[in-house]
């Protein structure tokens, strides 16, 4: 059986910020799938106070922390 994929986040200092439910359990076949994701919800999980997030496949982290922030 293939790995998940599943993010991790963070707040600005670098520490773990528990999200609801609905972002907490997510898991994807494939980093793509993963990715379109992120894109569609980045903005609710920054109103849940996620300042980065962090792509891990298994254990394995894939890359990460990546700013939800605009570029200033």
């Amino acid at each position: 059986m293939a790995e998940m994929f599943r993010w991790a986040y963070t707040n600005a200092a670098g520490d773990d910020v528990a999200v609801s439910a609905d972002f907490a359990e997510e898991f994807f076949l494939d980093q793509a799938e993963a990715e379109s994701w992120i894109g569609d919800v980045f903005s609710d999980l920054l109103a849940e106070g996620v300042d980065d997030i962090h792509l891990y496949r298994g254990e394995t982290k894939v890359y990460g922390p990546m700013s939800l922030h605009p570029a200033e």
